[in-house]
């Protein structure tokens, strides 16, 4: 394969969907017990098992295949001390290859591989795939096209996905398990909320993107891997993820840890109707 794949971005879209239908399958031999994974601490103190490694090994032996000269930024490799220069790349890969761990030792479905094309430090195109839900999401938006889809394994059917308009009843709220902030509870409390849905990895965003919920606020750390996919997604499915100022996140930062600022993920409404 070669680089004009970046120029037809609903193809490499299928490929990278591929990739990590093949990485999650891998994960779920780890989470039936097929292999072992026993967890361990990252020097953060975040877990990772053998299933993370192994995936994210696959991942990017499968990028590197179809496009060798665009690097891979990958969680573990990263945690182990592999960096680039942002700067010299206009393209470059984000990977979570088991976003959720807490809740995949838990025995949770809850846990996705994450795919992530970074282009300009915007997010161009994305896969989250969910292996034991049967749930993938995918979508790529440039100046000329966008797409946005959900696939369900069970149907084998594809349906594309949009964010929905504001109800007036009120905001559906994805929240993750973790201890909620100062920041996102005076959010909220500005906010009219009809339900609070609790849930684990990027899938809270793709509720988003996909119009089931509205908005997901993470006052808290995260990395650019977490959201570089589920981004790509949102935008491709008309809404966003920016800053507590509304400032759009962007890829390849400064921090040496690419850790994000708290953000809020939300419908192009939403955005257009809160005051920062």
């Amino acid at each position: 394969m070669s680089s004009k794949l970046l120029s037809h971005p609903a193809a490499l879209c299928n490929i990278v969907r591929r990739i990590a239908v093949e990485a999650g399958e891998l994960t779920l031999e780890y989470f039936d017990g097929i292999r072992d994974f026993t967890p361990s601490e990252k020097g953060d103190g975040s877990p990772v098992t053998e299933a993370d490694r192994a995936a994210e090994k696959l991942i990017e032996e499968r990028l590197y295949d179809i496009l060798p000269d665009v690097p891979v930024v990958g969680e573990e490799s990263f945690a182990e001390g592999k960096r680039i220069v942002f700067d010299d790349h206009e393209y470059f890969w984000l990977i979570d290859p088991l976003d959720g761990t807490r809740a995949f030792i838990r025995g949770d479905g809850d846990f996705t591989v994450n795919i992530g094309l970074i282009h300009k430090n915007q997010p161009l195109l994305g896969v989250v795939y969910a292996p034991e839900k049967g749930e993938l999401y995918a979508g790529f938006h440039t100046e000329n096209s966008a797409r946005a889809y959900r696939y369900f394994e069970d149907s084998d059917k594809e349906k594309d996905i949009r964010v929905r308009s504001m109800p007036n009843d009120g905001l559906t709220v994805m929240s993750g398990t973790h201890k909620v902030g100062g920041g996102q509870e005076h959010l909220l409390g500005s906010l009219k909320i009809k339900k609070i849905v609790r849930q684990a990895s990027s899938l809270k965003i793709c509720a988003v993107a996909s119009g089931r919920a509205d908005i997901y606020p993470r006052f808290g750390p995260t990395c650019e891997w977490d959201t570089a996919a589920g981004h790509a997604i949102l935008r491709a499915a008309g809404g966003d993820i920016t800053d507590s100022k509304g400032v759009p996140l962007t890829y390849g930062g400064d921090h040496p840890t690419l850790l994000n600022p708290d953000f809020i993920a939300g419908s192009g409404d939403f955005f257009r109707v809160i005051e920062f």
